[in-house]
Formats: structure tokens, sequence, C-alpha cells
């Protein structure tokens, strides 16, 4: 329809001119809109606003020629000026049945487009340090990363996912420091814990582990080997268990890329010395520095230090460089809110490598605030106590976290209520959202087992004329608005619209529902209404699944 109502309101402009109503037929950019109110129409334009310039004239008087030259058309009831110079337009129930088969037909395709022209998209997400268990943070983080991937590939991108493993540098080192003082103190030894190493019980349930795999001698091993044993042996079994936590969390990788393996390729040597080579790196006080401020940054950056260790902004560099060559368009950082410093430097990096500024982008998640019955959790990371992502996976399972996690913005901040997200009301968004396809699923085996003879798996709407209530027009509509919102959730990278999107059409169905029995004495309109119903099914599915949550048959 928004297709027909330009070419009507262009084809209306021209003939306007030459009826010498109108001065000039160049047809600006416009914008066609649902209205924010029912009483404004279905669709409305801002042609008349956008020509004032061109025809020298109000929009209003603009508006009116337009509408006194367009042609009937048998979808649209009629035709008004709004405020300034909208033109509002009303669409009969007819206009909008032909949505019920596009539902249909496309099955759970609908939604999906070209939109991305099959671009080559990296999205790299949580890539946290395996020196801990995953948090609520990093929960946060994955399911915007997955949820952005999954929508991105739905609207026509070429799209992978990519876990980057921080396995080299002080980190991993100081991984190695904790988890062997603490097999000193299991092995008896009397240990002043290092303040900056890592705590929590995870740590000492490690060192039991090494203790027991490389037996009671290992204590009097070279200090300096018997902590690269451990950092080798705690890092890999805390990435052991980050796959396992993220695949419960319905998080799966199309890569998981190792940082050291670009030290040992000598790719971040490489990196270094193309970048000397091109005037972008500068040695000052014994370091070497980029240039980043010739990119936009508010100052140079060390990539070497003094003592001639690497940064970790060094591996990066190369890391991203080597994106890049593997032939990505586009690529995607999802990062925590506390790296935002981090951007521009990253940002010169890519621009150092001759591509466009655009062609880099980072999604800032902000922090979660942890609540219980609208209390917070409290927390201690000094103490090395924190909420898991498996704990919250446990407790109110892998659907409720992930819609929760995506139930607003990613750059606002979220309060997670434990209790709401386990409760089976109206309260909890997933329930409300998951019961609309559930109570669905009921009413069709209900529908196949009182008319036996009705075909309710069809895949092609009857009887759509019947469809004729407010409740069932307004639904309709908010089923042919999906496509539109996949688009735009893609476009902005927004997982949070499709969120938005299924708690409008949950809520135009149970408005539907609490007011219309969809089965009827009337076969016809049962028919009708089964069609309706099954497509709003099929889209709540298609949205669901975008966001890396199930559509249950029962609750």
């Amino acid at each position: 329809m928004k297709h027909i109502i330009k070419n009507m309101v262009t084809a209306a402009a021209r003939k306007a001119v030459d009826a010498g109503m109108l001065v000039s037929g160049h047809v600006p950019e416009m914008e066609i809109e649902a209205p924010k109110h029912d009483s404004q129409g279905d669709l409305s334009t801002n042609f008349a606003m956008v020509s004032a310039s061109i025809q020298k004239m109000a929009p209003r008087k603009i508006a009116e020629a337009v509408i006194a030259h367009m042609e009937p058309e048998d979808r649209i009831d009629k035709i008004e000026v709004a405020g300034p110079g909208f033109i509002n337009f009303f669409l009969r129930p007819s206009a909008w049945h032909p949505v019920v088969d596009q539902v249909l037909a496309a099955d759970d395709r609908y939604g999906a487009s070209d939109f991305g022209q099959k671009e080559r998209v990296q999205v790299e997400f949580v890539s946290a340090n395996p020196t801990g268990p995953l948090h609520v943070g990093h929960g946060r983080g994955a399911a915007v990363g997955d949820a952005v991937g999954n929508i991105l590939r739905f609207a026509g991108f070429s799209v992978s996912k990519e876990y980057y493993i921080n396995d080299s540098g002080r980190q991993i080192r100081t991984l190695g420091t904790s988890v062997w003082f603490r097999l000193r103190e299991l092995a008896g030894h009397t240990v002043d814990f290092p303040e900056d190493c890592y705590k929590g019980d995870y740590i000492k349930d490690l060192a039991r582990e090494v203790l027991d795999r490389e037996g009671p001698d290992f204590i009097n091993r070279d200090e300096d080997k018997a902590i690269d044993v451990c950092a080798r042996y705690a890092a890999g079994r805390i990435l052991e268990q980050i796959r396992y936590d993220l695949a419960d969390f319905g998080v799966t990788f199309d890569q998981w890329f190792s940082e050291q393996s670009l030290y040992d390729s000598g790719r971040v040597q490489q990196a270094i010395d193309v970048l000397k080579k091109e005037g972008r790196v500068y040695e000052k006080d014994g370091a070497l520095w980029f240039r980043t401020q010739d990119f936009g940054d508010e100052k140079d950056r060390v990539v070497v230090r003094s003592n001639g260790l690497t940064t970790y902004f060094a591996s990066d560099i190369a890391y991203h460089q080597e994106k890049y060559e593997r032939g990505f368009d586009r690529v995607i950082d999802v990062w925590g809110a506390d790296h935002h410093g981090y951007i521009n430097r990253l940002a010169a990096a890519v621009m150092a490598f001759g591509k466009q500024r655009d062609r880099f982008q980072v999604i800032l998640v902000q922090l979660v605030n942890l609540l219980r019955g609208g209390e917070p959790v409290q927390m201690s990371t000094r103490a090395g106590e924190f909420v898991t992502l498996k704990d919250i996976v446990d407790e109110v399972g892998k659907d409720a976290a992930r819609f929760m996690f995506l139930s607003r913005s990613y750059d606002s901040g979220l309060d997670f209520d434990l209790e709401v997200a386990k409760q089976k009301s109206s309260d909890n968004p997933v329930y409300y959202v998951q019961y609309v396809h559930a109570r669905i699923s009921g009413i069709l085996a209900k529908a196949k087992a009182l008319h036996p003879e009705m075909d309710v798996d069809f895949n092609q709407g009857q009887y759509l004329s019947k469809l004729v209530a407010q409740e069932e027009i307004q639904l309709i509509k908010t089923l042919a608005g999906f496509p539109e919102q996949v688009e735009k959730s893609a476009a902005t990278c927004h997982p949070h619209v499709i969120f938005t999107y299924l708690m409008t059409l949950a809520a135009a169905f149970h408005a539907y529902y609490n007011r219309h029995k969809v089965i009827t004495e009337d076969t016809e309109l049962t028919l009708a209404r089964v069609s309706l119903v099954l497509a709003v099914k099929k889209v709540i599915r298609n949205g669901l699944f975008l966001l890396g949550v199930t559509a249950p048959e029962r609750m």
C-alpha cells in the first residue's frame, strides 16, 4: 500500500501541475508512515510539507491540489488533509486481507528480505577473558550479539559470529599465578595470597584439579614452569565451561579465534612493521607509538612498551586487520560499556588499513542491575563472588533470560528482576508473548477436533472478507508491520525493536481474543479467523526465533 500511495501522490501532483494548481512536477523524497492515532487514518504522507519550498505555497494548499487530482482506488475509503498539510489515507478492510495470505505463504520466511544484499558482516561478541565464569553482564552482551547476528542474517546479510579468545598476556599469567597459590595452600603451605590475583571458589577447584592431575610432586616444580602449567590448564577448563554455558544459553559461534595465534603466526609483529614502514608508528621514550591522533583519537597510543612487551592494542590491531583480510565488508564488535574509551583508537587502526570509518561499528552494552523482588542482589567482586550467567539460566531458564536481556535498548541500563522472570503472568514479558503462541496452538487443535472436515493447516487464507471487526483489522495491520520492523532492527542493530514489536503483537492478539471467538457456528467465519490466528502464530514464532527464544506449543 505504501508503494501504491506513493505512485498515486506522484501521478496526482503531475496532473495538478498540468491543471495549473502546482508550479513544479518535481516530486521530492516523501515519507509514508502509519499515523500515531487511528483517527488519523491508516497511512499518511508528508509530501505537501517537503514540497512547500519547491511549489512556493502553503502545504495545505499543495495537499488539497494533490487530493483533487487523485484517481479512485478500490482499497482506499477516503483521503483527508490534516494538520499543517499531512495527507491521510483511510483504507477499507479489504486492503489488509492479503497480508494474512502473505504470512501463511511465506511461513518461516515472512519478514525476511534481501535488505543486506549479502554484505559480509562479522559480529564479534562476548570474547570474555578465560579467567573466570561468564557473569550476568556477559549474558546481556551474548544475547545482544547473537540476536544482532540472527536479525542481520534474516535481513539478507551474510553473517559470521565470532568469539575472540584472550588467551595471551598478563591476565592469563595472573590466572596461572592464582591457581598456583591456591594449589600451594591445598598442599599445606602458608600462602600470602596476592591482592591482584583472581578470587572465588572456582580458582580453588581448578587448583585441586591440577594437583590431582599432576600429582603431589608438582608442588616442587620450578615456580615459573608450574605457573605456566596452571595457566594453560585453567584457561582451557574455563574456556570449556564458557562454551558449555553459552551453548546452554542458545549461543553458538561460527568461529573461535585465539589471540595467542596472532603471536604464534607473527601477525602482531607484521602489523607493527607495516605501520612503521608507513610512518604510522614512531619511537618515543623507548616505546613504539601509533599515530592514532591522525585519525581522530585524543592522543597517540603505545603498541610496544619500553620493556619490549606489546600492548593489548597491538594484538587488537593485528586481529582487526586479519578480519578484513578474511573478506568482511563490515565488522561489528559488541563490548561492555566500560570499553567506551577504546573505540577511537581501534577505529584509527581500521582507517589506517584504508577502511572507511563506517565499516567498523562498536555496540556498547550497558550494565545490568540484578534484582530479586525489586531488591538489588548483593554482589562482591572483591571477594570473588558474583552472579554467573549459568546461575541466571539455571534459575529462570534460557528463554526468560534472553528475552529480559533484550527488553531494552542495549545503550540503556537494564533492571533484571529474577522473580518477575519466573512468573507465569502477563507481568513477565516472555510469558506474555510465548503464551500467545501456545494459546493459538490450542485453538488450532480444538478447531481440528470440532471440525475434522476443516483443513486448518492450509497455506492459503480463506473467506478473509469475513474479517471486518476493528480488532481483526488492527491485528492484521500489526502483522503487516513485521517486515519493516525487521529491516529497522537490522539497519540500527537494535534487537529490542523486535522485542517491542512482539509485545505489541501480543497485546493486539489479547485484545482480539478477549472480544471475539475464533471458533464460531459460522464455518466460513471460523476458517477466516483460524487463518488470522495461524498467521499471528507464525509471526510470533519468527520474531522469537530472531531473539533466540523458543515458541512453545504448550505452556
